[in-house]
């Protein structure tokens, strides 16, 4: 029988509260970076579409490409973070994070931004999930709360405060500086890593990758989110190439999900959802997602392009979401970990997240600006509550083993069902903007140069730049907008009450107070008693029962 079975995990050392923080520092430094460098493009976004000569459907896909990409590589990354050297994945994802939003801030034209931010999009998919699993290792769910909600709280002010560094950035030293002022801190991150972060590495003897797995994940998704959002635009939603794209679609989503069941490390382990926690986080993370994205998304066209603001303007506008989402974030969490209970704060917040799309839906270009802020805070303050807290309870109630793909795959859910969400509400903007703006024109005779240049100008679909159009125009246009983005966040509506009722459903189980690090160890070590107990099994099978003690009176051994 070996002896030093149980020296063959990695030992979990316990960590002092500054030790832990200084590693969730580099952690948090890496999620911020993560988060801005999608947020702080957002208001600069009508410039650059503008600037670049991009469509309103381009202008979707800046977005979506990103979405895309980080939906997709979300639970890979997860899967691998089960499999490999956590430490070095994060590293890996930060580096391409980087390299991706470098580049993007060379773009020439809208096809080299929407290729580039694919990369960033990969990058970002890595961080997201990686740090969700550190932190996991790092912190019993018990005291996690307030470290998730530090998380969120700095997740929510590079959502929403995004927006506004971007249209200070964007005024002052133009857009392209906006791709470029996330480096600074990927390189702070890097450097806070390598020094401080030392995590458990997996115990899997022999590593298996699902490469078909990803292959048909990649392709199903992609194809899905191309027909979705050029349905209706680009082709018919009844023509032959929307019913090829609906079909190819389909077969590798049931391909990708059959093949899901038989491989030995699956991306997406179907045994998760015999887990009714992480079935219904799910189904709640994806009304979570399309609230979440929509606002960080539509925000800035509402303001810009409904009410006239410059970018930095409508970053400021941004900012009672910002201290609704941050607030909601930090404080719950702080009140999760001392008293233990989240069920009535996520009800709640829930609940919120349900009236604050209502009342977004009923939005209009001269709707009170104190009125857009209390809905804004109403919206942020749901969301806080929320969506870290989906992650806790799901880590909570997933053994250790699939730790990293249980994370991992309730964010790609919020962000998958967030990207075609944004990208059916853009479809729905465009539409209905098209139908305002012509109603608005109805009889309307240009008897200006400047107008006929205007009403050209908006015959091409380009996203128009308000403030160049004629009075006469801009408020046609004006009111366009604030009418289409409010009829956009009317799809959100039904998302959100299905995810109170999912959240209502979720077993109210206690938060544990032992890390996923330490829960591995004990099974470690529960997995050798098991293995020496059977070899003793065996060994007394072998000699009929013999059993051989120490004498503890003698150096020797003697037999009963």
């Amino acid at each position: 029988m070996s002896t030093t079975a149980a020296t063959h995990s990695d030992p979990v050392p316990q960590r002092s509260a500054r030790e832990v923080f200084t590693a969730i520092s580099g952690l948090i430094v890496g999620m911020f970076v993560a988060v801005l460098s999608g947020t702080v493009v957002s208001t600069s976004l009508p410039v650059i579409v503008a600037d670049l000569g991009g469509t309103q459907s381009q202008y979707t896909w800046v977005i979506t490409a990103s979405l895309l990409a980080t939906a997709v590589s979300t639970p890979v990354w997860g899967k691998l973070a089960d499999l490999l050297d956590r430490k070095i994945l994060v590293q890996l994802s930060l580096i391409l994070f980087t390299v991706g939003t470098v580049t993007a801030g060379f773009s020439v034209d809208m096809n080299m931004l929407i290729a580039v931010r694919v990369v960033q999009g990969i990058g970002v998919g890595g961080l997201m999930s990686l740090v969700m699993v550190a932190v996991a290792l790092l912190i019993s769910p018990r005291e996690r709360g307030k470290y998730m909600g530090v998380v969120g709280g700095v997740m929510a002010f590079a959502t929403i405060g995004g927006p506004l560094l971007g249209g200070v950035i964007t005024d002052t030293w133009g857009w392209r500086a906006n791709f470029f002022i996330g480096v600074p801190f990927a390189v702070l991150a890097l450097i806070l890593l390598q020094l401080t972060l030392h995590l458990p590495k997996p115990q899997k003897a022999k590593v298996s990758i699902d490469y078909l797995g990803i292959v048909l994940l990649a392709v199903g998704v992609s194809t899905l989110l191309i027909w979705v959002s050029m349905g209706g635009s680009q082709f018919a939603w009844d023509s032959a190439t929307s019913w090829i794209l609906a079909s190819i679609a389909g077969v590798f989503l049931v391909a990708f999900i059959a093949v899901e069941f038989v491989v030995k490390e699956p991306i997406v382990p179907m045994s998760l959802f015999r887990n009714r926690t992480f079935t219904l986080s799910v189904i709640a993370s994806i009304a979570i997602g399309v609230s979440m994205f929509a606002t960080s998304v539509f925000l800035a066209q509402y303001f810009q392009l409904a009410r006239g603001a410059t970018p930095t303007e409508s970053g400021l506008m941004t900012i009672p979401m910002i201290v609704g989402q941050m607030g909601a974030s930090i404080i719950i969490g702080q009140l999760v970990s001392r008293f233990g209970k989240w069920k009535g704060w996520m009800l709640t917040g829930s609940a919120l997240t349900l009236l604050g799309v209502t009342l977004m839906s009923t939005l209009r270009y001269d709707t009170p600006f104190a009125l857009v802020a209390t809905y804004m805070f109403v919206l942020g303050a749901g969301l806080g509550m929320v969506m870290q807290n989906l992650t806790l309870i799901v880590q909570n109630d997933t053994p250790p083993q699939q730790l990293g793909a249980a994370s991992s795959n309730v964010n790609f859910f919020r962000t998958i069902a967030g990207t075609i969400g944004v990208t059916i509400m853009g479809a729905l903007l465009a539409s209905r903007v098209g139908v305002y703006i012509a109603d608005g024109l109805a009889g309307f005779t240009p008897a200006a140069p400047d107008e006929v240049d205007a009403l050209q100008g908006l015959a091409s679909g380009d996203v128009p730049k308000v403030g160049e159009l004629p009075d006469s125009i801009r408020v046609i246009v004006e009111s366009a907008y604030g009418h289409g983005i409010a009829d956009a966040f009317m799809i959100a509506i039904p998302l959100a009450v299905v995810g109170v009722i999912a959240i209502a459903f979720i077993r109210n189980k206690p938060l544990s107070t032992k890390t996923s690090a330490e829960l591995l160890r004990e099974q470690a070590e529960e997995s050798t008693i098991e293995v020496a107990e059977a070899e003793v099994g065996a060994s007394m099978a072998v000699t009929g029962g013999i059993r051989v003690v120490s004498d503890a009176g003698g150096d020797g051994a003697r037999t009963h």
